[in-house]
């Protein structure tokens, strides 16, 4: 939501100065044998008025692994007046999806593994973001391949189909504090919408970092972060399970490192 906005919207690549490279591990409701777990590294660069990226993601679920890399380029298009601003991205790649056999307990060659076969597709993701330096609305549709092979042959869980949002930037306390409210609106295969509401503080010369997002499945994330030399920002954040699932298994953490290098 505040970090790596990369990850949602590919037009956010290249938006800052110098090389943005962010590593994300995610583990969802670990008392539960074979819960998700994600890996994340992305990495953009902006040059001029372009931007480019690539994020490689390792989803492993159970005995599922899914494998999405994607590259990315950014157009940021200067608008009127100081610090306005329309940006367009997308990003295009594959996803692989295949049965780890080394972890099944039994027999490998069972022929319900075989039949689960390995299928790899084209992907990609577009997004849009306008911004004035405080304001910003932005809009994108993550895997686009739902768009043209639908949801009956996409063997993915949890699949977002759009991804909305709407922030603004407030300095408090002569510039010392600063806060950022954000609403997202975002679709996943399968489910209800959902809507996520919670604001992003930054303290003591935005070294202190502080998050907290409530979602309308009623679970709530909250986060923290150390930046240091505004150039490292180690960050940890927990979501605590849905109302439906909260007697059967815990939240999800995460913890993320990001380094800019350059200006």
């Amino acid at each position: 939501y505040f970090n790596n906005r990369y990850l949602a919207n590919p037009a956010y690549a290249g938006a800052g100065v110098g090389v943005n490279i962010n590593a994300n591990y995610r583990k969802q409701s670990a008392n539960i044998p074979g819960s998700p777990e994600l890996q994340n590294l992305a990495l953009d660069y902006g040059i001029n008025r372009s931007g480019i990226g690539l994020n490689i993601e390792l989803d492993k679920t159970g005995l599922q692994r899914q494998t999405r890399v994607v590259g990315s380029y950014a157009y940021h298009v200067p608008l009127k007046g100081e610090g306005h601003q329309i940006s367009f991205g997308l990003s295009v790649g594959f996803m692989d999806q295949r049965l780890s056999n080394s972890d099944i307990s039994g027999n490998p060659d069972d022929p319900a593994a075989a039949e689960y076969g390995t299928d790899t597709n084209i992907d990609g993701d577009f997004g849009m973001v306008y911004t004035n330096g405080k304001l910003s609305i932005e809009a994108a549709l993550p895997n686009l391949n739902f768009l043209f092979k639908g949801s009956e042959e996409l063997k993915v869980a949890n699949l977002p189909i759009f991804y909305s949002a709407l922030s603004y930037k407030f300095a408090l306390s002569g510039g010392h504090i600063g806060l950022e409210p954000r609403m997202v609106f975002r679709g996943v295969k399968g489910f209800d919408n959902l809507i996520d509401v919670g604001a992003n503080v930054s303290l003591l010369n935005e070294q202190l970092v502080l998050m907290g997002m409530y979602h309308n499945n009623e679970s709530a994330s909250f986060g923290v972060g150390l930046n240091l030399k505004k150039r490292y920002l180690i960050s940890g954040s927990y979501t605590t399970q849905t109302s439906a699932l909260s007697s059967y298994a815990n939240g999800s953490f995460e913890i993320g490192l990001k380094v800019k290098v350059g200006k």
